[in-house]
This record gives C-alpha cells, sequence and structure tokens, in this order.
C-alpha cells in the first residue's frame, strides 16, 4: 500500500475536510480527492460519508485510521533509524581485541565509546595471533585493536601508537635488581618466543633486536598469547621480551624492567576490512588515540 495515500487518508480524516486537509498538505483539491477515491478502489470501501460536521469516517475508514496512523510512526521510526546507522548515532560495533592491550586500553577506550557513541550496542572479543586475521575477515569483529598490525589486502590498517620493549622476568632473577638490562646479559639466556612466526610478524621485532647486538637466545618455548609467556616466565622456563603495557597484567612474581640503550617499539594498530562501510570506524579511531595517548 502507497505510504503517501495513507498520509493523505490520516490528513483527511483528522481535517474531516478535504479542502483543510489540502490545505496542511499544501496541495490542491481535486489532486487529493483522486488519491481518496483510488484509495477506497484499493480498500474495496467507503472510506468517508459526508456528514453534518464534514467527512465521517465509516466503519472500514475507522478499522484503517489506528493501522495507517501505526504505520506511518513505524515508516518515519524506520527511516529515523536507518539514518541514525548510517550517520554513526545506533548500529552495533563489535570491538576484537588483543590480550597486551586489555588492561592498558580497554579502561580508557571503552567510556570513550560510550561518550562519543551512546546509542550503538558496544560488544568485545579477546583475539590471539592465530585468530585476529579470520574474525576481521569474516566480519565476526568490526575492528580489531592490534599488536603488531595485521599484514592482508584485505585489511585497512591505521597505527595509533607503539610500545616499546621490556623485559619479563622472575621477580627472583638476577636481572631484576638492575634499574635496567643491557643487552649483552642476555646472552644465553632462554627465552619465551611470541608469537610463532607461521602466526604473524610479531617475533620479527624481537629478532632483529637481538641479532642487532649480536646476542642469541636460545628458544625455550613458543606461545601465542601474552598470558601463557608470563606464564612460563612465572615458572622459570625463560624470559620474555615484550611489549611494555604486557606489564599491566603481569601476574605477581613477574617484574618487568627496560632494555638499556634500545629504543625498539612495537606498532598498536587498528585494523578493519578494507571494504567496510560502517560508519563507526572513524569514531573508533579517534576514541582509540585518545585511549593511547592516556596510555
Amino acid at each position: 500500500m502507497d505510504l503517501r495515500r495513507l498520509r493523505y487518508f490520516v490528513a483527511v480524516a483528522e481535517a474531516r475536510s478535504i479542502g483543510k486537509a489540502a490545505e496542511r498538505l499544501r496541495m490542491a483539491q481535486p489532486p487529493l480527492s483522486v488519491q481518496i477515491r483510488k484509495l477506497e478502489a484499493e480498500i474495496g470501501a467507503p472510506l468517508f460519508r459526508r456528514g453534518t460536521r464534514g467527512m465521517d469516517l465509516t466503519e472500514a475508514g475507522q478499522a484503517l485510521l489506528a493501522r495507517a496512523s501505526e504505520a506511518l510512526a513505524l515508516a518515519a521510526d524506520g527511516a529515523e533509524a536507518a539514518r541514525a546507522v548510517a550517520s554513526g548515532r545506533r548500529g552495533r560495533l563489535s570491538v576484537g581485541y588483543m590480550f597486551v592491550l586489555a588492561n592498558a586500553m580497554l579502561p580508557r577506550l571503552i567510556p570513550e565509546l560510550r561518550r562519543a557513541v551512546p546509542g550503538v550496542d558496544l560488544s568485545f572479543a579477546e583475539l590471539s595471533a592465530s585468530t585476529r586475521e579470520a574474525r576481521v575477515l569474516d566480519r565476526s569483529v568490526t575492528v580489531a585493536l592490534c599488536m603488531p598490525a595485521i599484514n592482508h589486502p584485505e585489511i585497512q590498517v591505521a597505527k595509533i601508537g607503539a610500545q616499546p620493549f621490556k623485559l619479563a622476568m622472575p621477580i627472583r632473577s638476577p636481572l631484576a635488581r638492575l634499574s635496567s638490562v643491557p643487552m649483552a646479559r642476555l646472552q644465553g639466556c632462554p627465552l619465551i618466543a611470541l608469537p610463532h612466526p607461521d602466526h604473524g610478524p610479531a617475533s620479527s621485532a624481537v629478532v632483529p633486536l637481538l641479532r642487532r647486538h649480536q646476542v642469541v637466545m636460545p628458544i625455550a618455548s613458543r606461545v601465542e598469547t601474552v598470558h601463557s609467556a608470563m606464564s612460563l616466565v612465572l615458572a622459570g622456563e625463560g624470559l620474555a621480551i615484550l611489549p611494555a603495557c604486557a606489564q599491566l597484567g603481569a601476574p605477581r612474581g613477574v617484574v618487568f624492567r627496560p632494555l638499556r640503550d634500545v629504543a625498539d617499539s612495537l606498532d598498536i594498530a587498528v585494523c578493519w576490512r578494507r571494504d567496510s562501510q560502517s560508519p563507526l570506524i572513524g569514531t573508533f579511531l579517534k576514541c582509540a588515540e585518545k585511549a593511547v595517548a592516556q596510555m
């Protein structure tokens, strides 16, 4: 049924006059009368009868009026909802994040998002080195907070910050007594490496660092997540070279120390599908940049 005719019908029913309804609608009376007759033909019953006070609704007209008003209201709500989603004021935003960034980013990021898009439904999902790319590509997350960035031709990347490397060690380690650790002191120490090179390029930032300082650290274990690395460090299985923000989630008994004369860092990036049309991505980027600036 034509929504325009329903609007004409409701206007006539409320004004009880073709003439007054035409004025309200800012149109001439004859075309309005034509549209009402077409609507009655479509319904198959008269909707109005002439009364002493103007045009009265028939029983069929009364039945249509309540539903027509509801239909027009729903149509208006639907249009407004579509505009709100298109403008980023409403909708759904699914945020993926890697554990290493959780404690440093989420307490700052989530309040920013709540303020920026109060009408948007937010959800959060933890990602790992082996799942993050697939979760972005299959659209189960709209955006992903990653360290380092995902390298894939279908994924767009925006670098929003960086974190320096620090050495994670058991508190009982002799190196824990130092305020900063010279690279030469790492020679021969077992390394907890993360993630596996087949799962991402994160280890490529550590390997050149060791090579540049001519330090060899035999790999004791390869793990996928920062919390697994810190658990093995706590167990005494080796040392880990991790982004500084990882220390916010360190278990008791694991300490972090800066690496002396080392300026290497790991990028923090927001990643999303290149073909995504979500207007919320721009807002998310601004909020994520604010959160990183507060770290």
